[in-house]
């Protein structure tokens, strides 16, 4: 076959896959949804924090109204540039873009959703996993219509949400791993387009890796920097020693031993139960374990004894996988659950 002639093949293919891929999505697109997302979750520990809104309603509120301000004042941008170029190019909106801005509005508002309901079913810990899955569905049906790109990387990003659960990282290391996506994925994935022109498989696939490095390295490194920050070292008291003081300001470390009876208070609301005296569940630790407290209150830091420090921002301590009622002539009414108390990281 002449090189003309694979010229001619190459020319109609692009012109196949062009017409196919009508859709454009626009730089400052990934531009403006990046930011937004990164400063969201970088600052959510520092705001509507349980300190500033004690109530969890109120806390919900507060944080469903910042996520529809903020999602809604980027979309509302978007729209209003995306509507200018597509004048200056004398552009219409096709069919296609707006139904897939419908499916974009639809798993923004699903996240948003899933942020709210959080507050008042759990599972906290599970909405930045849920986030980065949303934000792959996002790109991935972008993609079909447009940048082949887009695909690739919106496929990552939904295995990244789905490997953070299976592999049960900490909730700080998805919350940095989320604010990089977000806030240095989607601006990289901008400077990366192509403009819909047809890659060979392996470039694509080196593309997408390159990225996803890009996006993973930078928070783990960051992560293990902070991390990495030395908490203030003081003597070990035994309970006993630390009971005893009377000045407490300053860091304190204190070990409690195999054995030792760790009352739960459990705080009871609704209107079955009389909420007037809460419950105590007595648990006793099956191995020593010491804490740190600075000017006599917990800062959230343990370790196991001879062990490494395990950062508060760090833990996953209770779980409960299942919680069921029981009626029996035996024991009459009762209720049972599944509680795990369980320490992470550190060495045996």
């Amino acid at each position: 076959m002449s090189e003309s002639a694979v010229r001619q093949i190459d020319a109609i293919h692009s012109m196949l896959s062009a017409g196919q891929r009508n859709l454009r999505i626009e730089r400052h697109s990934l531009i403006l949804w990046g930011l937004a997302g990164g400063a969201l979750f970088l600052s959510s520990e520092f705001i509507l924090t349980a300190e500033q809104f004690p109530a969890t309603r109120d806390r919900a509120v507060a944080w469903l109204l910042l996520l529809c301000g903020v999602l809604g004042g980027v979309g509302y941008a978007d729209w209003r540039l995306t509507r200018r170029i597509k004048e200056a190019r004398d552009e219409a909106w096709s069919f296609i873009h707006r139904q897939v801005l419908k499916v974009w509005w639809l798993l923004m508002g699903t996240g948003t959703l899933l942020t709210f309901a959080m507050f008042f079913f759990g599972g906290g810990y599970m909405v930045y996993a849920a986030w980065l899955v949303l934000l792959g569905m996002g790109l991935y049906v972008h993609g079909l219509f447009s940048e082949e790109l887009l695909e690739w990387v919106g496929a990552l990003a939904i295995a990244a949400g789905i490997a953070c659960l299976s592999a049960r990282l900490p909730a700080e290391t998805m919350r940095w791993l989320d604010a990089s996506v977000f806030g240095i994925g989607l601006p990289l994935l901008a400077a990366m387009l192509d403009r819909g022109r047809a890659r060979p498989a392996p470039r694509r696939l080196v593309q997408s890796v390159a990225w996803l490095a890009v996006v993973v390295a930078l928070p783990l490194a960051g992560h293990h920097y902070a991390g990495a920050v030395l908490l203030p070292e003081a003597p070990v008291l035994s309970l006993a020693a630390f009971q005893a003081q009377r000045d407490l300001t300053g860091p304190r470390i204190v070990a409690l031993p195999a054995g030792a009876t760790i009352p739960v208070e459990i705080e009871m609301s609704g209107d079955l139960f009389d909420a007037a005296q809460n419950p105590v569940l007595p648990l006793k630790l099956a191995e020593p374990v010491e804490l740190l407290l600075i000017d006599g209150k917990l800062s959230g830091d343990v370790r196991r004894a001879g062990g490494d420090w395990q950062k508060a921002r760090e833990a996953r301590w209770i779980s409960i996988p299942w919680m069921k009622g029981e009626l029996t002539p035996e024991r009459g009414p009762l209720v049972r659950a599944s509680l795990v108390v369980e320490m992470r990281g550190g060495a045996r």
